[in-house]
């Protein structure tokens, strides 16, 4: 049996190394690629790095750390330019290629030592390739007998560099690997390991598999894995997206709720029109806020059924920020749908509130949730995760202040489909609709609600992705960080 070799290809400082590449005034000198000074550093130059500039730094720390930085903004239509070329040069060596973000990817060499020779050769072959295809930028490559090691071995001698992680060597590199290292070990559990006298990933396996379940449940026995080199994952050409969202910077922080909901209006916007493009619907939103200091909360509720429309995803945001005592000026705000379901996007028949003789409330029917399926929306959903369809915006978020889900957001009777007295459109419907069960007919505004995303998006589709952006009518351009 061919021995299993996985590659991890990660562009070194990307964004930066672009705007170097294509600006020869900037190459030699400190760059960051980010927004205005209250923003974060989305992307070091090698020459920034040096003086401790690093990405997530916001950019007022980063200018004073290097006060003659050259910050320029981001060019994302670009970096992704770029990265298409890499991946189709990627595709070149194998079909087994899984995009992990807009720079870095993993790629199944498995058996291919045949058509390339060595593991050292394709990783020399993979790293020249992609510095002809994107005209002089260099990667690292890291080469292991699983995921999460080929990533870590593509660290090891960046930039520029190659690293491979024989089967033999396996044990002795994880025994002086910090566990920091591992993926999924954050600040929290470095501190609970630290108390347990556990630096290295080695010291990991001082305990039993069954002592981490006991300690950390599945968090452990995933930590107990990696540290005995176990990585079951396998390259995933294809992923379905899990999330989507959007979130911006204010020019200076604020504690002023309409001044959020404005911008909550835009994202909800952003998203909804995204998910629809992509004809996804998801049960779970999301509200991100980031205060002053830069510490982060997070706030969720989910709808007994998926969606995509704008104004459901802006009415729960608003609701999740109604609900929250803010607890200093917010710096950040940001929306985002997760736990995808089916999408109602055509017709769909609707069920008179009959019983059939002989068959009791819980069999079969033609109701909104098809045979089969609960009421509640329980089925068809996946788990939310850390990904989003759009890398560039996820980039500064693997941010290390503490992300806090709390019990704030409203209880189910909340959202949207039950009767509604607010005023809003639609809400002279509650009566009439009380006298029929609420999973037999859409909200009283739904239909409204799908006709103007409709619209708009029809205007998007022929003016382009900027045309309308609901947010604008405020006053202030959402594109702004």
């Amino acid at each position: 049996m061919a021995q299993r070799w996985i590659m991890h290809i990660d562009m070194d400082a990307f964004f930066a190394s672009v705007e170097q590449m294509d600006d020869p005034s900037l190459r030699g000198k400190p760059v960051a690629v980010g927004g205005s000074h209250r923003g974060v550093v989305s992307a070091a130059s090698y020459e920034a790095r040096r003086f401790g500039v690093r990405s997530a730094l916001p950019m007022s720390t980063a200018l004073r750390l290097c006060p003659h930085l050259i910050v320029v903004p981001g060019r994302m239509r670009r970096y992704a330019e770029i990265s298409h070329r890499i991946m189709d040069a990627l595709r070149e060596f194998s079909p087994l290629v899984e995009p992990a973000s807009v720079d870095e990817a993993y790629l199944d060499a498995t058996g291919l030592e045949r058509l390339f020779g060595p593991v050292e050769n394709m990783g020399m072959a993979v790293k020249a390739r992609v510095l002809d295809v994107t005209g002089g930028l260099t990667c690292s490559v890291g080469a292991a007998p699983v995921k999460f090691l080929a990533k870590i071995a593509s660290d090891v001698n960046k930039p520029n560099g190659l690293f491979i992680l024989y089967p033999e060597d396996v044990a002795e590199f994880l025994r002086t690997l910090p566990v920091g290292r591992i993926p999924g070990v954050g600040k929290r559990s470095l501190d609970a390991l630290e108390q347990l006298g556990v630096r290295f990933a080695g010291d990991v396996l001082r305990y039993s598999r069954e002592f981490w379940e006991r300690r950390f449940g599945k968090g452990g026995v995933h930590l107990h894995e990696r540290a005995s080199g176990v990585d079951p994952r396998e390259v995933e050409p294809y992923s379905e997206p899990k999330s989507e969202s959007a979130e911006n910077t204010f020019s200076e922080d604020t504690a002023d709720r309409a001044v959020l909901r404005r911008w909550l209006l835009a994202q909800a916007e952003r998203v909804g029109a995204s998910l629809r493009r992509q004809r996804l619907a998801g049960r779970t939103i999301t509200l991100k806020v980031k205060y002053a200091d830069f510490r982060s909360i997070s706030r969720s509720h989910s709808l007994p059924e998926p969606t995509a429309s704008t104004e459901t995803i802006f009415d729960e945001a608003c609701r999740l920020l109604d609900a929250l005592t803010l607890a200093d000026k917010v710096r950040l705000i940001g929306v985002g749908v997760s736990n995808f379901g089916p999408a109602h996007h055509g017709p769909r028949q609707l069920t008179l509130p009959l019983e059939i003789p002989g068959r009791g409330k819980g069999g079969k029917g033609g109701g909104r949730d098809g045979p089969g399926r609960g009421t509640a929306g329980g089925g068809g959903g996946r788990d939310a995760g850390a990904r989003g369809a759009d890398g560039a915006r996820r980039v500064g978020a693997s941010a290390e202040h503490d992300e806090q889900d709390g019990p704030d957001a409203p209880d189910a009777s909340d959202a949207p489909g039950g009767p509604d007295v607010s005023g809003r459109p639609g809400g002279h419907l509650a009566a009439a609709a009380a006298a029929i069960p609420a999973e037999s007919i859409p909200p009283p505004d739904e239909k409204r609600r799908k006709k103007l995303d409709a619209a708009l998006d029809a205007l998007r589709d022929r003016h382009g992705r900027e045309a309308v952006v609901r947010g604008r009518l405020f006053g202030f351009d959402s594109r702004k960080k």
